[in-house]
């Protein structure tokens, strides 16, 4: 049984199912330069919580020792970018009332500056997590963190590529977060090993879209940390810059599920978070994306190709081969329709399988139902 355990851990560490990272298959669309869509995401299965859990940045309780980490964040657009220079990591729970995030942050400088509530904390090194928890890429989560444990949270009614606006007046009621430094905070003399992240992220703060776990439907989550370049400076730490213009030199951002592209605010490209009714994972199957969900990449492939028709035609293709889409497609050698319904400022895709069933629908602003 130990064995077995372990072996499962593994798996549920490296991506929770066979194939992760693997293409989906499709036929009848083109995805040159949408490739992105058809990378099957990364998993998590989170274990119920067997005790009660205190946020103090620990990470001492049972339950996150029943808890896989995931594998090492990489980069933001995949792994052209290269690999991150430090590791990042992160473990999940939920019970009731409260899902669980622990992070934890390899730093050999650990320093922070920003220390009012919703300041843009990404000027800062932080870590982040994004929650869509109907998967529908509105009505979404953000939480920023650094390590001064200054937050910036922040409701997106929908994507900021059609419009979305950040609600950032909005805040998690009666979240709970530690910060462990295991280090000196803003002490360039030494040299640091990591900081690390607890947060109990309550429930019924995600009102406006709420749904309880549930172990037959996961939502969409992903976690970034932005790194930036720095160096001792008068006993303090100050940002790198570029030698030819002054400016601070670019961040780093690495996640756990990449996006393939330089944009978290993709919420369809984000990894899955599945829920185990169990304490344990020892006979919890791994998650597998169900092939309903792995067809929707279709209805995603129509969105991204109007977006560019609009672009360039000041308005929507009114029919798929205006877009290089064919009607009948495959996705993983299983048949579908696609059927689209525009007018020049909106438009409406659908999906439906072999049997006539309609599978799922986009809109315009890339609403998926």
């Amino acid at each position: 049984m130990k064995k077995n355990r372990f072996l499962l851990m593994m798996l549920l560490a490296v991506g929770s199912w066979v194939g992760a990272n693997a293409q989906i298959a499709v036929t009848g669309l083109s995805t040159q330069g949408i490739e992105h869509l058809f990378k099957i995401p990364k998993c998590y299965t989170a274990v119920k919580a067997c005790d009660s859990i205190t946020i103090d940045g620990k990470f001492d309780e049972s339950t996150w020792s029943n808890a896989p980490w995931t594998d090492k964040f990489v980069d933001l657009e995949g792994d052209a970018k290269g690999k991150p220079r430090f590791n990042t990591r992160v473990k999940m729970a939920w019970d009731s009332r409260y899902l669980y995030v622990a992070a934890e942050l390899e730093e050999p400088h650990i320093w922070g500056s920003l220390k009012e509530h919703d300041q843009v904390i990404f000027h800062d090194n932080d870590f982040e997590i994004f929650l869509d928890p109907d998967g529908d890429t509105h009505n979404y989560f953000e939480y920023e963190v650094n390590p001064l444990g200054t937050i910036f949270d922040i409701f997106l009614v929908k994507t900021y590529r059609v419009g979305g606006p950040a609600i950032v007046t909005w805040n998690f009621q009666g979240l709970k977060q530690a910060i462990g430094i295991d280090g000196t905070l803003n002490d360039p003399s030494d040299i640091d090993r990591k900081w690390t992240v607890e947060v109990a992220i309550p429930l019924k703060s995600l009102a406006f879209e709420f749904r309880a776990p549930s172990v037959q439907k996961p939502w969409r989550i992903n976690f970034m940390r932005v790194e930036w370049e720095a160096k001792a400076e008068n006993g303090a730490y100050v940002k790198e810059t570029d030698t030819s213009t002054g400016i601070a030199k670019a961040e780093s951002k690495w996640v756990w599920s990449s996006q393939g592209v330089a944009n978290m605010h993709c919420p369809e490209l984000w990894g899955y978070l599945n829920f185990a009714n169990s304490t344990s994972l020892d006979e919890v199957a791994p998650f597998e994306m169900p092939q309903s969900e792995q067809a929707k990449s279709a209805l995603w492939a129509i969105f991204y190709r109007q977006q560019e028709y609009l672009t360039q035609n000041g308005r929507f293709a009114k029919d798929l081969s205006d877009i290089g889409i064919n009607s009948s497609i495959t996705v993983n050698k299983e048949p579908y329709r696609l059927l689209l319904d525009a007018a020049n400022n909106l438009y409406q895709a659908m999906l439906v399988d072999k049997t006539g069933k309609l599978v799922a629908k986009i809109n315009n602003e890339g609403k998926i139902y």
